[in-house]
């Protein structure tokens, strides 16, 4: 039977990070690897509460492209939070970085 693959990758090389990450699931690992954080750390209900927050009251925006720089109206709230500490910043000044 013919492979559905071009033989060629065959020959490629495995990636380096997934053969790490497949180390991940073992639960009785302690990894410190940067960026592979305690899942247990994770704020899981503020973000659920957050998302349903953001989702109930703006969904149709929040869920839509936006500029590169990213949301003008979290951009404003930023700028206006370091206005009360000081410090004169321009929401166009900011930049939101996915």
């Amino acid at each position: 039977m013919k492979s559905l693959f071009a033989d060629r990758m065959f020959k490629t090389h495995r990636s380096f990070i997934r053969e790490i990450l497949k180390v991940t699931e073992d639960p009785d690992i302690i990894l410190f690897a940067g960026g592979l954080p305690n899942p247990k750390s994770f704020p899981v209900d503020e973000i659920k509460e957050a998302a349903s927050k953001v989702l109930s009251e703006n969904g149709e925006n929040a869920l839509q492209y936006n500029t590169t720089e990213g949301y003008p109206p979290l951009r404003e709230y930023i700028a206006k939070k370091y206005t009360k500490k000081g410090l004169k910043i321009d929401p166009d000044e900011i930049l939101i970085k996915h």
